[in-house]
């Protein structure tokens, strides 16, 4: 399938304007993601019809906490990815064309399939996820116009490297985002990611003004990007440029793909992390990778109040009424609350 947002250059070479890295790409090549290939000075998506994954999942799991509780969204994703992370969770199939010769697998599964398979399973969502979604976003794109169409909700789970062209063509369909903020350095976007750190605030920053519900996540890695300072600007940023209801979820690592000389990281670190974001003035900060920790549940911002009992990706329990506190009725920040 013929790409979508790109420019014809000169002698059958194209620019990509899917992301923030804007590849130049001469003619039989592919851009950074390796999946999108320049065949006689035009540009083609080879992931349209190659979904490597898709499943019903808690809505919980992408992380969203503050976006309908409880649902199912129907995950799914083709291989390949814009970033080289190092700390890479899904290496097997985000990194599959760059690791293994540009090889690409996946079966095929039309919007309209995906959509149908969404409410078979009952889901409220459907979230383009596993894999970076703006490297699919053909395949993003035409199942979040059905899904719009049919009342299911539309979700991507993001590094937040997408071009301002490709957010404003999906923001009439895009509901809801969990964005990766991996750190607040640039030095650790060029050396441990292949990007760079502006491009994903500013993504996240044109998503708030577009109305696209969000939450954050930054995985926590060990004399990385857990220094108190860089948190606490990174806390900071999503205060001001964000709000303080934006949830953020400061996540557990594990020695993974390419970076295997660092320590899981410590509780008590993930714990201190979380504090730096609650005295940031953040009202909703919570803990992953750590099942049973007070870190995965909800509370009250005014009365302290426990509203959602979490146990990994399950709810146990849920005070919240008509999105209010049940005890002193404060608002809870969120959709479908």
């Amino acid at each position: 399938m013929e790409a979508y947002l790109y420019d014809a250059l000169p002698e059958d070479a194209v620019k990509c304007n899917l992301c923030h890295h804007r590849c130049r790409i001469a003619e039989g090549q592919r851009g950074i993601c390796n999946v999108r290939e320049n065949r006689s000075g035009k540009l083609y998506t080879l992931v349209f019809d190659k979904v490597i994954a898709r499943h019903a999942d808690p809505i919980e799991k992408k992380p969203l906490f503050h976006f309908y509780p409880g649902t199912a969204a129907y995950s799914v994703a083709t291989v390949g990815c814009n970033f080289r992370c190092r700390f890479c969770q899904n290496a097997d199939i985000a990194q599959m064309p760059s690791d293994q010769g540009g090889r690409i697998l996946g079966d095929g599964a039309t919007p309209r399939e995906i959509v149908s398979s969404a409410e078979r399973n009952g889901c409220r969502s459907i979230a383009y996820t596993y894999t970076e979604p703006t490297v699919y976003f053909e395949l993003a794109f035409e199942t979040a116009k059905l899904a719009h169409e049919r009342g299911i909700k539309n979700v991507f789970v993001t590094n937040g490297y997408m071009s301002t062209e490709a957010l404003e063509m999906i923001q009439p369909y895009l509901d809801a985002a969990n964005v990766d903020l991996k750190a607040f350095s640039g030095d650790f976007y060029r050396s441990y990611c292949g990007a760079r750190l502006d491009g994903v605030k500013k993504t996240l920053l044109q998503m708030r003004d577009k109305g696209i519900f969000i939450e954050v996540t930054t995985l926590l890695i060990p004399e990385l990007n857990d220094r108190r300072s860089e948190l606490a600007s990174l806390a900071a940023f999503l205060r001001d440029g964000l709000g303080p209801d934006v949830p953020w979820h400061i996540s557990r690592f594990h020695p993974t793909y390419r970076l295997l000389d660092r320590p899981a990281t410590p509780l008590a670190a993930l714990t201190e992390a979380r504090q730096i974001g609650l005295d940031a003035g953040l009202r909703y900060v919570y803990t992953g990778n750590v099942p049973g920790e007070e870190g995965e549940n909800t509370f009250c911002h005014n009365c302290g109040s426990l509203l959602i009992d979490r146990w990994g990706f399950t709810i146990r329990q849920n005070r919240i009424t008509d999105g209010k506190c049940y005890r002193c009725r404060t608002p809870v920040g969120g959709l479908g609350m």
